[in-house]
């Protein structure tokens, strides 16, 4: 699938201005990238989390696209009961059948804690649409939480620091592997930074026979404390140090994407935000030793998933 940039530039733009999110948040822009990669008008489910929070103040909204929000955990239900009704609708000859794209956008704590359970009945029940995670790590809306998808080591307002403990004391739920089990057409990571990696992943989703998944790395300056001018550096950093490998899942297959991947040891992504800061000449380097060699074994398992996909 071949992205036009310059035809992109001129599509309407269905992501307005004047919503409340935080200077230097990689949301806005994620949200604008999958919209705009699009080919078919979406109709859209929000989980509760920054993105509805801060785009759908009553009377005002940012979206240019119908929108609907549920609850915080029911976002996959939601979108669908929209599809069955749709598709209900037409089959009853009381709706023209129309190029439509459901979608989803949730955070990891809707995703990775709260909705897992209504997100893996709708995958399994096959739903089409499409559900973008945008990953920041935590839950942030709420006061910068940990979540299940919070880095080991990790400083958060739920995982302090002391002598005790040096912050979360458990890795990461892999969600996107755990996903990519429900045997669905299309499964992918991407990185804010890489626009043409994410939006032909969305494409790519588009057109999948069923539901889609993609778990989108998306930083959070108030959250792992870093510049607000820095957000894409971050993104590219944690993508080179290889603790968020850009690949995806195509009827099983697995194929890495994106380029550029782990050339950097993860001390590199770590000094780039505060939050990590405590484990840096502290003695502490035990924890990052330790994230070191499990971003090692899981980059090794990965890479032999995509050989035995290439090999096949």
């Amino acid at each position: 699938m071949t992205l036009k940039l310059r035809e992109l530039t001129k599509k309407t733009e269905l992501f307005g201005s004047g919503h409340a999110l935080c200077a230097g948040c990689a949301e806005p822009t994620a949200v604008r990238q999958v919209l705009a990669a699009l080919e078919n008008p979406p109709v859209v489910a929000l989980a509760t989390g920054c993105l509805e929070v801060a785009t759908t103040r009553f009377p005002d909204t940012t979206w240019k696209v119908p929108v609907i929000h549920n609850a915080f955990e029911n976002a996959a239900t939601t979108i669908s009961g929209v599809e069955a009704a749709y598709k209900a609708l037409v089959r009853k000859g009381r709706m023209e059948p129309r190029p439509l794209t459901f979608l989803v956008f949730a955070g990891d704590g809707a995703t990775y804690d709260i909705g897992f359970q209504w997100l893996s009945g709708a995958l399994e029940r096959g739903h089409k649409f499409i559900y973008i995670c945008l990953n920041n790590e935590g839950y942030m809306n709420t006061g910068i939480q940990r979540s299940s998808a919070t880095l080991l080591g990790a400083w958060t307002t739920t995982t302090p620091v002391g002598d005790i403990r040096p912050g979360k004391m458990q890795w990461h739920k892999d969600m996107t592997r755990i996903i990519a089990a429900h045997g669905i057409p299309y499964v992918a990571q991407a990185a804010v930074h890489n626009w043409k990696d994410l939006m032909t992943k969305v494409r790519k989703a588009e057109a999948a026979d069923g539901p889609a998944f993609i778990n989108v790395l998306t930083p959070c300056d108030r959250g792992w404390r870093f510049d607000t001018d820095k957000t894409m550096e971050v993104s590219r950093l944690m993508v080179e140090a290889g603790l968020w490998p850009l690949y995806e899942v195509v009827d099983g297959a697995w194929h890495m994407t994106g380029g550029g991947q782990k050339r950097r040891p993860v001390i590199d992504a770590l000094k780039s935000q505060k939050r990590f800061s405590h484990l840096i000449g502290d003695g502490k380097e035990s924890v990052i030793a330790e994230i070191q060699s499990i971003v090692d074994d899981d980059w090794e398992s990965l890479q032999k998933l995509c050989e035995m996909s290439a090999a096949d």
